[in-house]
């Protein structure tokens, strides 16, 4: 790619929220941290920002910048207080707009602009994931929007997770309703990816259906779309009180509204998802949640505010990772040092690439389910 000049990429950051470039005093906090440190690869925030200091010189590679799995890391760790995750954005919207995004997520931003979802299946089947099941409608009636991520949507292993968490609220007898292929993606990954434009009309879509409805309250089974629905849609007009099943489903067993027997009795260690920990703040409630259905919950080596990201974010679910630079391989290891007998999280991308990674390690004797499915495992 040609060099872009300095002010043109500051502008750009500007524009998507970013902190100016020229706050980076280049201490390296924001590298230390860094997931990509624990494995082999070249991608390191400090070296990015410093090419966008330098107008793009020195850019040769789009698999380095699109490594950032936006983790959250790096922010919270910057002395300056540098938004590092929108300096990363506005730097891939400058390559994706000059064509230069790696294939795998350029067949992703294609089946989001042809099917409002990333996993290249119709918007037809975006509600086949209920069949069987009683799933109300939304309507005026029902307190609740229950919003499903695409991934849980269409991916056969994460719909485990969508249904288990219908069989709670049900169980609860929760007012609530969900939608069907008229719902689009929320826009988070595509955002992250650099695609603002397709952000902004799946976002404008989604914010017009949820106001014709009477959307208030919503509740998302993705920490993704938690933070989206939450700090970004009321810039388009989207204002809701959005909780993620973790937040709702601890609630509701505090009140004692689920019918848990208690009974898990087993060792679990709870992976903090970056964007219901880092992003969001959830930490207490997950756990609480689990031990409510009897798991003796362990601590892994890094947990809570140090969690190690699964490398889901940012799109990298999509990104093409060799098997030994995944982060989510030394994750499953973390866990099955701890004693666990389960590696819980709560999210449906870090669930995709832990459970591959268990495979990969021939680790057997753990299981990775999701908060939902040992919930729904545990009703009396």
């Amino acid at each position: 790619m040609a060099q872009t000049p300095f002010i043109e990429v500051n502008q750009a950051i500007r524009d998507s929220g970013g902190h100016d470039l020229n706050a980076c005093m280049q201490c390296g906090l924001c590298s230390a941290l860094c997931p990509w440190r624990e494995v082999e690869g070249q991608f390191l925030p400090r070296l990015m920002i410093r090419q966008g200091q330098l107008g793009l010189e020195g850019y040769e590679s789009d698999e380095v910048l699109f490594g950032c799995t936006t983790c959250n890391k790096c922010v919270l760790n910057c002395p300056r207080g540098v938004d590092i995750i929108g300096v990363m954005r506005a730097m891939r919207s400058l390559i994706t707009q000059a064509g230069g995004v790696p294939e795998t997520l350029k067949a992703v931003l294609g089946s989001v602009h042809a099917n409002g979802n990333p996993w290249s299946e119709p918007r037809e089947k975006r509600d086949q994931w209920t069949q069987g099941l009683e799933v109300p409608r939304f309507g005026p009636d029902k307190e609740y929007l229950l919003f499903v991520c695409c991934t849980s949507c269409y991916d056969q292993r994460s719909q485990r997770i969508a249904r288990s968490l219908v069989e709670l609220l049900n169980r609860a007898q929760v007012s609530y309703g969900v939608l069907g292929p008229e719902q689009s993606c929320c826009g988070e990954s595509v955002r992250k990816i650099g695609d603002e434009g397709l952000f902004q009309k799946l976002a404008g879509s989604n914010v017009e259906l949820f106001n014709r409805l009477g959307v208030k309250k919503i509740i998302v089974n993705s920490p993704h779309c938690l933070k989206t629905f939450r700090d970004e849609y009321p810039e388009l007009g989207g204002e809701y009180e959005v909780v993620h099943a973790s937040q709702f489903l601890a609630g509701l067993a505090e009140q004692g509204r689920l019918p848990l027997r208690g009974g898990l009795q087993a060792k679990v260690a709870f992976h903090d998802p970056c964007y219901l920990g880092r992003h969001s703040g959830v930490y207490e409630q997950p756990r609480k949640a689990l031990e409510a259905c009897g798991a003796r919950v362990v601590e892994m080596d890094r947990a809570r505010e140090l969690s190690l990201c699964c490398g889901g974010g940012g799109g990298g679910l999509w990104m093409e990772t060799p098997a030994e630079k995944r982060f989510s391989l030394l994750r499953v290891r973390e866990a099955a040092a701890s004693g666990a007998q389960v590696l819980a999280t709560a999210c449906p991308y870090c669930i995709s690439l832990l459970e591959d990674s268990r495979k990969t390690a021939g680790l057997d004797d753990i299981k990775v389910l999701d908060l939902c499915e040992l919930l729904a495992q545990d009703l009396a």
